[in-house]
């Protein structure tokens, strides 16, 4: 099989490590002089240092014109887009007649882009909007890139409306060290991704004031009850926050020390900025992108999200980390089914 990936970030950069054992694959980034440091160095140092890259793997630079031209050709049969969720739109516009399934990433909801427009958007829906000819899904699940570029076991889900694409991502993904689950509720799937990421920011804001793991399992489990609300309202089946993309990704993110999610929430606690955490990281932590836009779109359709809400007061600086903690402990009483 001939993989084309778009994105060389950390995932990017560890899923073609995975999958070159298997088929060809091509790794293209927007920086030529990123492309030369890779292929002479064969090791990504900035996201994945001291993991090596196979000599089989064809690093390429060039933008997503280049891309579109050179990288997707008649023989290739899949591409990924591993970029941030601020660039999918733009990958998506240039692929949008491509005849090959176009799978993305990123975990996240896009910011709103247009005065007046009532919310972001989730992948699916951007594809829709650009790209509605394009048979799209997206990969996700509970997976630390470091692990997986080191061969450790790891599951996926594969996310898609389109049977044919839920088969081709397990086909070229699934493995000895890597499982692949397909799943048609792609609403569900990029939600978990989503909402995951601002959740885990919570939980290192909890686990940097050493309030206890009481107070963690609280904070995940209601974590959870609130994805799913937010999921269900979106079109989403329940049962697929029970899953890899909801519980699964939850549990690691909100806990494992490679989230850069839960760092961000860990540098708040310690008295940092958020200007100083986002230095710290020098990576991506989507949940600060796209806690706005989680909570603006819960906000449109009635849905109760107190921990995001209190994550964002906490990013807009309205809240200090003990002043959010307070706020969620003195809410009223209520039911745990609401």
């Amino acid at each position: 099989m001939k993989i084309a990936v778009f994105g060389a970030g950390a995932w990017g950069t560890a899923l073609t490590i995975a999958a070159c054992k298997h088929h060809h694959v091509s790794l293209w980034m927007r920086d030529l002089e990123q492309a030369r440091r890779l292929a002479e160095a064969r090791t990504n140092q900035r996201y994945l240092p001291g993991i090596a890259i196979p000599s089989a793997l064809a690093l390429c630079g060039g933008d997503a014109a280049a891309f579109r031209e050179a990288g997707v050709d008649a023989s290739t049969d899949l591409v990924l887009v591993a970029t941030p969720m601020s660039a999918l739109r733009e990958l998506l516009q240039e692929l949008n007649d491509v005849r090959v399934p176009v799978v993305w990433l990123c975990k996240g909801i896009e910011a709103k882009q247009a005065q007046g427009a009532a919310h972001g958007l989730l992948g699916h829906e951007i594809a829709a909007q650009v790209a509605p000819s394009l048979a799209s899904g997206v990969l996700s699940g509970p997976s630390f890139a470091t692990e997986v570029a080191a061969g450790r076991p790891t599951a996926l889900v594969a996310g898609s409306r389109h049977k044919a694409v839920r088969d081709l991502l397990v086909s070229a993904f699934h493995s000895p060290a890597l499982r692949v689950y397909a799943n048609d509720d792609v609403v569900g799937v990029e939600v978990g991704g989503a909402v995951k990421n601002v959740l885990a920011i919570a939980t290192g804001l909890c686990d940097g004031l050493a309030l206890g793991l009481n107070a963690r399992a609280a904070l995940v489990t209601r974590g959870l009850a609130e994805m799913t609300r937010f999921g269900v309202a979106l079109g989403a089946r329940a049962e697929t926050f029970m899953g890899l993309s909801g519980l699964g990704d939850l549990v690691l993110t909100s806990t494992g020390d490679l989230s850069r999610n839960r760092k961000v929430g860990l540098l708040l606690a310690q008295g940092h900025t958020l200007a100083e955490a986002a230095g710290q990281l020098g990576h991506v932590a989507e949940g600060v992108l796209c806690a706005r836009a989680v909570l603006e779109r819960a906000t449109e359709r009635g849905v109760e999200m107190p921990i995001t809400r209190c994550v964002v007061d906490l990013l807009d600086g309205r809240l200090d980390p003990r002043q959010a903690v307070a706020e969620l402990m003195q809410r009223e009483p209520g039911s745990e089914a609401s």
